[in-house]
């Protein structure tokens, strides 16, 4: 898969293709309807399929200090477009002009004159350009005038719950895990870069991944969760942690309270392993949430609370 930063890399030469258009926020699973579309009927045309998103989120330029909880970094959302056959990953910053142009010059420069679409696939509820004035209506018309179809795809409902990156961020934030998995299609993935803690956790016979995450990451609710740990690249096996293999975890989330904790953090106690993670980058894949956060009136109920958490994650993770 090629991946473009900016309307500049697209090649002069560029033919014709057929494109979806968003955040893509998750890359959930009513995002995954609309690149699978996509895929589809470029497949069925003999032409490239592209993937078009933003950086930043739109969001934080239309309304600063407003960025919506990330739940997939750019990174990771290529990785799973190209898992779902795209051909070209574009990348379009978003800045102050670009937020404002026209729905007419969005279509023109943008999805005619540079990428020659010659079929748009979007959710039934898209819009664009400036102050979100263009709509479906509008694009199948422009499709008329230019010669490029419209795919309007309607969005995935499933129990009467709508999939959508804002549903998910609030199962996040909720803890419920299993539902955010079931929105995504997978289990909720938190990256970050493992830091030097206060090494408590060793102290107290459960040594922990402190995992920084980038700024805006989701971050699931306070409590023990079931989870899985992954050592993100292509390095040099790390002690018995092999990059790319997933290994059981239980993790927890919050401010350690029995201690008096102040700062949130993400602490990881991967079982059976044994390694030196610092200043690796590292994947923690949230399964289920085994309790809530507490402050325990001892160290030892402590200990005796994280020895009981890491069995029930052995129970849930042998399960998923």
């Amino acid at each position: 898969m090629q991946r473009w930063r900016g309307q500049d890399e697209i090649p002069s030469d560029w033919g014709r293709c057929v494109l979806t258009i968003g955040v893509f926020d998750g890359v959930h699973r009513g995002h995954a309807e609309l690149i699978g579309r996509a895929v589809k009927a470029a497949r069925e045309l003999n032409l490239k399929s592209v993937v078009m998103t933003f950086d930043p989120h739109p969001m934080e330029v239309v309304f600063p200090g407003t960025h919506p909880a990330q739940l997939t970094t750019l990174t990771r959302r290529a990785e799973l477009a190209e898992e779902l056959g795209v051909d070209v990953f574009l990348v379009v910053p978003f800045t102050p002009e670009f937020m404002k142009l026209s729905p007419e010059r969005y279509v023109h420069e943008l999805l005619v004159e540079r990428l020659h679409v010659a079929e748009v696939v979007v959710g039934e509820n898209f819009t664009f350009g400036k102050k979100a004035a263009g709509n479906v209506h509008m694009l199948k018309k422009a499709g008329e005038r230019f010669g490029f179809k419209v795919d309007a795809v309607s969005l995935v409902t499933e129990h009467a719950v709508t999939f959508s990156s804002t549903y998910i961020r609030s199962c996040v934030d909720a803890g419920d895990m299993v539902a955010a998995t079931e929105a995504l299609g997978r289990p909720h993935r938190v990256e970050g870069v493992v830091v030097r803690g206060d090494g408590r956790g060793r102290e107290l016979g459960f040594p922990t991944a402190n995992v920084a995450p980038p700024m805006f990451s989701a971050i699931p609710a306070d409590g023990v969760y079931a989870a899985w740990f992954t050592l993100l690249g292509h390095g040099p096996t790390m002690g018995t942690v092999v990059p790319g293999e997933r290994y059981q975890a239980a993790v927890s989330v919050g401010s350690n309270p029995t201690f008096s904790g102040k700062a949130r953090t993400v602490e990881a106690f991967i079982m059976d392993t044994a390694a030196d993670l610092y200043g690796q980058h590292v994947a923690v894949d949230f399964v289920a949430r085994v309790r809530s956060m507490e402050k325990f009136d001892s160290v030892d109920d402590l200990i005796v609370a994280m020895g009981k958490d890491a069995e029930k994650a052995r129970t849930i993770l042998a399960r998923n």
